[in-house]
């Protein structure tokens, strides 16, 4: 699973919610007594710390601070320079040439200097990670000119791919076609540096998963200790290039298992957390509600998206209800059935499943529709949202009238559920498949708000459907047995599960092919871990029909002249992949949640893709000594707002006189 993102599963619960990025209010921001040490959590150790080979949220957590690429984020979501100092495009939009900052430095892991970085370290990293098979090069290998030839191995000469440093401090890529979005995949890990002594002195250690001495650090803060199950702590880089934008002096992050939901308020209220996520649902939640009743603010969705996946080719049944093998098969060709998975889809009530996680109140705003966020991506007046709803519609009466923006639930219809499992069940009766229908869903026995909401699941399905027809059987694990049947899964045979929860995506990039990519048949990594297949000859992978996706998204990736015209493709493709159900939807997986802070509000860095979000990285993040008020947090936002879309229009502005 990738994360940029695939997340674990405590984190598609928790993950950051609350800390994006602005100006905050004066007073909070010359506060003389702030704290200088951030305190959270986070929720899956790495495997490694190779940042350049990993596509995990829990490899992103740790390196994103330490390593910094060309470019990072403003408070607005412009790009801004990092080690790049400046940049320019040829007018055809396939040559980038980028100015080195001079004076930027690596840094072992206890603060000592190691070397400059230069542009070299930039076409080592690329060739380390072509070498090494990164989970991310889906990124990279199409885009840049020949390396797609090295990586499959038709040409062995990495000199020949479109990655050269033209001296110490001018790096250029050459691209296949243009991409007019190139600039944001800088911010991803897959392109940052590695220094090739260092490289080389470190052998097979080198990003080994607990050792932060198996790194160099360029960015803000210095990975200081790792241990697993318990804490990464970072420390400052004094050294740092910007280091006037750093305001923390350390970051301390502790392991949580999703076990102990109200340890986070009480973290907050100790002083150990610098902001916390609180749980409506939760036995203390009306005390936490009367203690900080001025201070609870709900924050907007983030980009990403949680919701369960759909295995097509189930091979293992270890942890299954299943008792025959007639049950296996039945539920097999049920889950291939489109009207089958399309009556789980319309049965799914979003909103009772939200509110296990938010309360009541809070329930539709984290409701999700789309794969891609709705608002993504816009031309010509209309969101991608609106596009999808439009060509959607042209797929079956059953999604007529079908309101797919965020924050209410447009899916759920038990009306249309019945519709679409009558017309199931007549086919695959035909089939000789005996109902009811077994289907298996994984759950980490310790999270207790997550099995609350496939709990959830379970009862809106059986209920809109009938035990009679759909029974959902809860298999409840181990944290490391369910991370190793899904986040972790070797191959498509290791995705021991029906339907899994453990899915979810953050976006990589500006545009919309960030999010629908990752499911063409030919990318392996995240087709195993969303629908159980990493072989696209697979006979299921033509069954579903998945090879029209894949016409439908390269169609859209081949429009690079027209954004509006490569947008209304990519909807198209969107639509496809709604109305197969493939993938059902649950909700953003951060964001619109209660949250209680004493960050500034609005003061880290914020984007909608990439590694160098509010979630991971705390380069700009202010604290401030009191807990923030809603009405601070509410005033804030619209400062922010009002902000962001001036100087977001002045940086579209500005990319023209990078053309030359």
């Amino acid at each position: 699973m990738k994360k940029s993102r695939i997340f674990a599963l405590a984190g598609v619960a928790l993950v950051a919610a609350g800390v994006l990025a602005a100006c905050g209010s004066s007073k909070s921001s010359n506060d003389a007594e702030a704290p200088k040490a951030y305190g959270y959590t986070y929720t899956a150790d790495p495997e490694t710390l190779d940042y350049l080979i990993s596509g995990k949220q829990s490899t992103k957590v740790a390196t994103s601070n330490g390593i910094d690429g060309l470019f990072t984020n403003d408070k607005y979501g412009n790009l801004t320079p990092a080690v790049a100092e400046d940049w320019s495009v040829s007018k055809d939009g396939l040559t980038y040439t980028y100015k080195i900052r001079k004076g930027v430095k690596w840094f072992t892991s206890d603060g000592e200097e190691y070397a400059e970085v230069t542009a070299k370290d930039f076409v080592n990293g690329l060739k380390h990670a072509a070498d090494k098979k990164s989970a991310a090069m889906y990124l990279a290998e199409n885009s840049v000119k020949g390396l797609a030839d090295y990586v499959a191995g038709n040409n062995k000469d990495f000199a020949s791919v479109g990655v050269k440093a033209v001296d110490d401090y001018t790096l250029e890529y050459t691209l296949n076609k243009p991409e007019p979005y190139w600039n944001t995949k800088m911010a991803y890990s897959i392109f940052w540096p590695l220094n090739e002594e260092f490289e080389k002195s470190k052998g097979a250690d080198f990003g080994k998963a607990t050792d932060p001495t198996s790194l160099l650090y360029n960015g803000p803060f210095l990975l200081r200790g790792l241990t697993a199950k318990s804490s990464i702590e970072f420390v400052k880089n004094e050294n740092y290039w910007d280091k006037d934008n750093v305001h923390l002096d350390t970051v301390t992050l502790a392991y949580y298992d999703g076990s102990d939901q109200e340890s986070l308020e009480r973290n907050f209220t100790s002083g150990a957390y610098s902001y916390a996520r609180l749980f409506p649902t939760s036995s203390n939640f009306s005390k936490v509600e009367e203690t900080y009743k001025d201070n609870i603010y709900y924050n907007p969705q983030g980009p990403g998206i949680a919701g369960l996946g759909v295995n097509i080719d189930r091979q293992s049944y270890k942890y299954t209800s299943k008792t025959t093998d007639e049950e296996k098969i039945a539920t097999k060709k049920a889950l291939l059935n489109k009207d089958f998975r399309q009556a789980l889809n319309f049965a799914f009530d979003r909103k009772a499943y939200s509110a296990q996680l938010n309360g009541e109140k809070g329930a539709p705003l984290a409701v999700r529709n789309l794969f891609v966020k709705p608002e993504f991506v816009s031309a010509n007046g209309k969101t991608f949202g609106d596009m999808v709803t439009e060509k959607v519609a042209t797929y079956g009466d059953e999604w007529k009238n079908v309101t797919l923006a965020d924050g209410q639930d447009g899916l759920f219809n038990a009306e249309k559920a019945k519709a679409e499992l009558a017309k199931a069940k007549t086919a695959l009766e035909a089939e000789g498949v005996k109902f009811p229908i077994h289907i298996d869903i994984p759950v980490d026995q310790t999270s207790k708000n997550y099995i609350a909401r496939i709990q959830s699941f379970k009862q809106s399905v059986e209920t809109a459907l009938g035990t009679d027809n759909v029974v959902i059987d809860i298999q409840q694990i181990t944290t490391d047995e369910l991370h190793n049947i899904t986040y972790y899964a070797a191959s498509a045979a290791a995705e021991d599960w029906d339907l899994s929860g453990a899915v979810g995506w953050n976006p990589d990039y500006e545009d919309p092919s960030t999010y629908l990519d990752i499911l063409k048949t030919t990318n392996s990594e995240t087709t195993k871990t969303y629908m159980g297949y990493d072989n696209p000859s697979n006979p299921a992978v033509a069954q579903v029909g998945l090879k029209e996706y894949d016409k439908l998204v390269d169609e859209a990736g081949n429009e690079t002249s027209d954004l509006a015209t490569r947008y209304e493709k990519y909807a198209a493709a969107q639509a496809w992949l709604t109305d197969s159900s493939l993938f059902l939807p649950a909700m953003s997986s951060s964001g619109a949640a209660p949250i209680i802070s004493r960050v500034v509000p609005f003061s880290a860095s914020y984007t909608q893709s990439g590694d160098k979000g509010s979630d991971v990285y705390f380069k700009y993040l202010k604290l401030q000594s009191n807990t923030v008020t809603t009405k601070e947090y509410q005033e804030a936002r619209e400062k922010w707002l009002k902000e962001k879309a001036e100087a977001n229009e002045k940086a579209q502005k500005e990319l023209a006189s990078h053309v030359k």
